[in-house]
């Protein structure tokens, strides 16, 4: 956001002027600013006045007259100033708001909205003016206007901390505003697309039911946020559908045989189970501060960073063929990476995104009960026993274990069905290139 320049402005004076005018004048400014600070107001204005008398075209002295007289009532005199005061600086939008103000009192609310439209020319950022435009609106009945006005305001508008408490309290009307106007206009769409969902009746339309709440701010669009690689023109979807994956079937069938190498490994090796979150001592944490180096949420890998990992694959050989068998993203040093993950009970995994678009997580759970699920942008899912998730890594996702039993799932990757089998070949290369390079320090 723009910065906003300060409420009074002042411009140079004529050459012509005498240099015992000019420290006058200043003694003057110095002196009516500090007695406009401590609320001597009546002291402020005479002083503002010589000002004026010395410095007739004196923009703070003009602004601040006819804020004095706004102030006593007086709308009329106080446009006279303002008029004067746009005449010297007429690149002020502050002096433009005021006129819209003493021209609310007026009554003249022509003038009042070509004021405030005139204050957002000079300045298309300046927020209260956007605010002042979208009460103005409000006032002559045009409500819907104003809501979609007031949404602009939350564009622009400081943090909350940063206002005063009248703009709060006009911050928080703004939003009801809001609010009010989402759900008339729920209702009317509502009504109006009735005929034409009788239409399609049959058809899936959850894709455009999410339309809808997007259009009525019910809804966040997220967009893929990747760490490392972003892949143009993949279709952002945040879960897959399973016809994407045909093989899916195939992995659920095998769930109970999984399920049982798994809670094995937990008996007899729960030790080699890996944090999946290591960040160096010296490494910023942020939101992973909780996790790190926590067994909280852990793994045993089969496949790490592309490398079968022997010992593990002998102790679960079902689980182990069956991945080989599995069309799974193959870049050396990278990927796969297969691995039983759990999460303890009452444990959250933070919002976070992973590497790239290009790769696409498939979980399956194993160990689940009510309380667990993933969120991955907008759209949740509950973790259901052997019913597997396919979701973007490179959008924003979480993980919740709320209730009191461990929750694990079988987790993998595999490429995004947008690629082509060129693309995915050419992405390999190009990842494992990068990994080469860096590693080339080490």
């Amino acid at each position: 956001m723009r910065k906003r320049r300060g409420l009074f402005l002042f411009v140079g004076r004529s050459s012509a002027m005498s240099t015992t005018d000019s420290n006058t004048l200043q003694s003057l400014l110095g002196a009516a600013r500090e007695a406009n600070k401590s609320g001597r107001s009546a002291e402020a204005a005479d002083l503002w006045q010589r000002v004026v008398d010395i410095a007739p075209d004196n923009p703070e002295a003009l602004l601040a007259l006819g804020i004095a007289a706004l102030a006593k009532g007086d709308a009329a005199g106080a446009l006279q100033w303002f008029g004067k005061a746009a005449a010297a600086n007429p690149k002020d939008p502050m002096v433009q708001l005021y006129i819209a103000l003493a021209s609310k009192e007026t009554g003249d609310t022509d003038a009042e909205m070509a004021a405030v439209t005139q204050a957002l020319t000079i300045d298309p950022y300046f927020y209260p003016a956007v605010l002042h435009r979208a009460m103005l609106f409000e006032r002559l009945g045009k409500r819907r206007q104003a809501a979609q006005t007031f949404g602009k305001v939350l564009l622009l508008i400081p943090p909350a901390e940063q206002l005063s408490p009248g703009m709060q309290r006009a911050l928080a009307h703004a939003r009801a505003s809001i609010a009010e106007n989402q759900r008339s206009l729920e209702q009317h769409l509502a009504q109006a697309l009735s005929a034409l969902r009788q239409r399609h009746v049959d058809e899936r339309l959850e894709r455009f039911d999410r339309g809808v709440d997007v259009l009525l701010g019910k809804r966040k669009i997220f967009h893929p946020q990747p760490v490392m690689l972003h892949y143009p023109d993949l279709a952002p979807i945040q879960f897959f559908d399973r016809e994407a994956f045909p093989w899916l079937a195939t992995l659920e069938a095998h769930a109970d045989a999984m399920r049982d190498e798994l809670l094995g490994v937990l008996a007899a090796s729960a030790g080699e189970f890996q944090p999946l979150v290591d960040y160096p001592a010296d490494a910023p944490v942020g939101p992973w501060a909780e996790l790190n180096r926590s067994p909280r949420w852990s793994a045993y890998y089969l496949w790490e960073n592309g490398r079968r990992i022997d010992a593990h694959c002998e102790r679960c050989p079902h689980t182990a063929e069956l991945v080989e068998s599995l069309p799974l993203a193959r870049i050396p040093d990278f990927a796969p990476n297969v691995c039983f993950a759990c999460l303890e009970p009452r444990t959250v995994v933070p919002p976070h995104c992973g590497a790239t678009n290009t790769r696409v997580i498939v979980q399956l759970p194993l160990l689940a009960s009510p309380g667990s699920s993933l969120r991955v942008g907008h759209e949740g899912r509950e973790y259901v026993y052997g019913r597997a998730l396919a979701f973007n890594e490179s959008i924003e996702h979480e993980a919740r274990n709320l209730l009191g039993q461990r929750q694990a799932v079988l987790c993998l990757d595999t490429w995004h069905p947008g690629l082509s089998p060129a693309e995915q070949e050419l992405v390999a290369g190009l990842i494992s290139a990068r990994q080469d390079y860096y590693r080339a320090e080490n």
